[in-house]
């Protein structure tokens, strides 16, 4: 019975080794006391990459030389102790992988012939190499992933469900100063990015509760840095999906906007200096694109032309045109809008507007192109000229009555002069003949004065006169006075400058009684020694400066003679004459007489 007992034992145990021969998940083998293979399956003799039967009866140098002097120690400390070792692993070369290392865990069980006795070892090994290599994969997977997220300026975390936060990459660390282990494992609004305001801790409260519930939430928001320092970031948190549709994570994300918001604050301020000067300038102002719309305009604009700005706007430009000039207006705008430049206010033509009521009244308008991504517009300014205009009527209206006044204030003066001389002409007809000079003399100063009120009527500006012309007839005056019925025979010479000779009317008298005196005094005194000569006056500026030059080629003056210091009136009146001229004079006695007049050209008011 008990022979029977242990053939079927036997039996059993040969079935289970048979059994376990065959197993697709590990690899077995039989080793004896020389450490070679007795027996092994099929998918041990893969993982190594050798055959059976290059197995079986070769020894574990023979078939894996690489892997060997680790193996071996092991297996005969298994020999000599008799104690199992289980799950050891294993990493090296086998000859079913050339040139790369496989993972191994095995365990190394003595068998005993008799107790006590190891006749030799059962191998048992599971290949783990496509473990190691996916979790390898895995792991540098999730470092490159980790090295990418931390070298984001992007803020990333992974929250669960309910908003613990599990991982942070380094952005908003660094950000608020911290390292991940001050905030991992807290409720998300309770870390230091949140915590420093209540209203901003419910906020996100409940835009994890939204996302939790599948919800993607976004919105700008201040968080707490460094030094209790602010930023705004651009803030959403989204719910990441497991392949049953249930949220398993979710991921908040944010980017630093500080900056932006600063630059939308200024251009919001900007926008806001600019539509209030916008708004408040007293012209009126219109933007137009190419087709003539009204893109923009202010309130001074609608309220010249009666709208209200939402009437406006849906108006064109050529609305605010009378009706009989939109055509030409509408193709002078579209001739100036293919090549636009700006126009000055002055360079612009008077225009005629049109308001609501279809009343009609004079602008100017300057012109401003400005580019956009959208075109080309024009800004127009527009001013209402009606007082203009009206103030410019009743100034060219009392500027006509004035030159009529003024006109027949010099007709009258020349008449009233002329009546004086014709009166000292007859007086110096009964006079004794010692008088009959000082009558003459005196005749010829009232010429003068009486030519320069006839140049100012004939020059009809009433603020200055060419001194050419007046000198040239004043001269001819003089000498005609003053060489009739005689045998002299002056020549006098103009010679005229360059550029017109202009005398105001504070300058022109004491002029024409200047050149007076010195003209006569020639014709009286230069030529009692003979009977011909020249007199010459010359004119010429220099600078700011008016010369006059009056010269003859007479006997000349004697030295001892001074202006202003002689008995003749008309030496007597030179000085005088000169200082309301504001001149200065020079007396020359060599070659005849000759005297310079110096005296600033001055501006007319015109």
């Amino acid at each position: 019975m008990a022979v029977t007992v242990q053939r079927d034992l036997t039996g059993l145990k040969s079935g289970a080794f048979d059994a376990l021969l065959s197993s697709e998940d590990m690899g077995i083998a039989i080793l004896d006391t020389e450490l070679r293979y007795l027996e092994l399956n099929s998918l041990l003799a893969r993982f190594n990459g050798v055959s059976i039967n290059e197995h079986v009866g070769h020894t574990v140098s023979e078939v894996l030389p690489k892997l060997a002097p680790l193996v071996i120690p092991i297996l005969q400390e298994v020999l000599d102790s008799g104690e199992p070792v289980r799950n050891l692993e294993i990493y090296g070369e086998t000859p079913s992988v050339k040139g790369q290392d496989s993972f191994w865990k095995a365990s190394y069980l003595p068998i005993f012939s008799s107790p006590g006795h190891v006749s030799g070892i059962l191998v048992m090994a599971v290949n783990r190499t496509l473990e190691y290599e996916l979790k390898r994969i895995r792991e540098e997977s999730h470092e490159l992933q980790r090295r990418i997220l931390d070298s984001l300026f992007t803020f990333v975390g992974i929250l669960s469900p309910d908003g613990l936060l599990i991982d942070a990459n380094r952005a908003p660390l660094e950000a608020a100063g911290i390292d991940l282990a001050d905030v991992v494992g807290k409720r998300f609004w309770d870390c230091i990015w949140w915590n420093y305001s209540p209203k901003i801790q419910m906020q996100l409260r409940s835009a994890v509760i939204r996302a939790g519930a599948g919800e993607t939430v976004r919105y700008d928001v201040p968080v707490r840095t460094v030094g209790d320092t602010r930023i705004t970031i651009d803030f959403m948190i989204t719910p990441l999906l497991g392949a049953d549709g249930e949220v398993t994570h979710l991921v908040a994300s944010a980017n630093d906007v500080s900056e932006r918001k600063t630059r939308e604050a200024e251009l919001s301020l900007s926008e806001k200096r600019f539509r209030r000067v916008f708004d408040s300038t007293a012209d009126g102002l219109v933007m137009i694109n190419e087709y003539g719309e009204i893109m923009l305009a202010n309130p001074s604009m609608a309220k010249m032309f009666g709208y209200s700005l939402s009437e406006l706007y849906s108006c064109s430009i050529e609305d605010l045109i009378p009706a009989h000039l939109r055509d030409k207006h509408r193709k002078e705008r579209s001739r100036y809008q293919e090549s636009p430049v700006p126009r000055a206010m002055a360079a612009m033509r008077e225009l005629m507007a049109c308001r609501r009521d279809g009343s009609e009244f004079p602008v100017e308008v300057a012109l401003t192109p400005l580019q956009f991504p959208e075109g080309t517009r024009v800004l127009a300014t527009v001013v209402d000229i009606s007082i203009q205009k009206q103030i410019q009527t009743s100034l060219i209206k009392a500027l006509k009555e004035k030159t009529s006044l003024l006109n027949e204030v010099h007709h009258r003066v020349k008449n009233n002069l002329q009546v004086v001389s014709s009166l000292l002409n007859l007086q110096a007809r009964s006079v004794p003949k010692e008088l009959e000079g000082a009558f003459l003399e005196s005749q010829g100063r009232v010429k003068a004065m009486a030519l320069m009120h006839q140049q100012l009527y004939e020059h009809k500006t009433y603020e200055s006169i060419s001194a050419e012309k007046y000198s040239s007839e004043l001269v001819t005056l003089i000498s005609r006075s003053h060489t009739n019925g005689s045998n002299l025979n002056i020549e006098t010479v103009l010679v005229p400058c360059d550029q017109e000779l202009l005398l105001t009317m504070d300058q022109a008298l004491p002029f024409g009684l200047l050149l007076n005196e010195l003209v006569t005094n020639s014709i009286k005194h230069a030529f009692t020694e003979q009977n011909n000569g020249e007199i010459r006056i010359s004119m010429l500026q220099k600078g700011d400066t008016n010369i006059v030059v009056v010269e003859d080629n007479g006997k000349g003056i004697d030295e001892s003679i001074e202006l202003g210091k002689t008995t003749s009136l008309g030496f007597q009146l030179i000085p005088g004459l000169v200082e309301q001229l504001d001149a200065e004079i020079s007396l020359h006695r060599e070659y005849g007489t000759r005297y310079e007049i110096r005296f600033s050209k001055r501006e007319t008011e015109g």
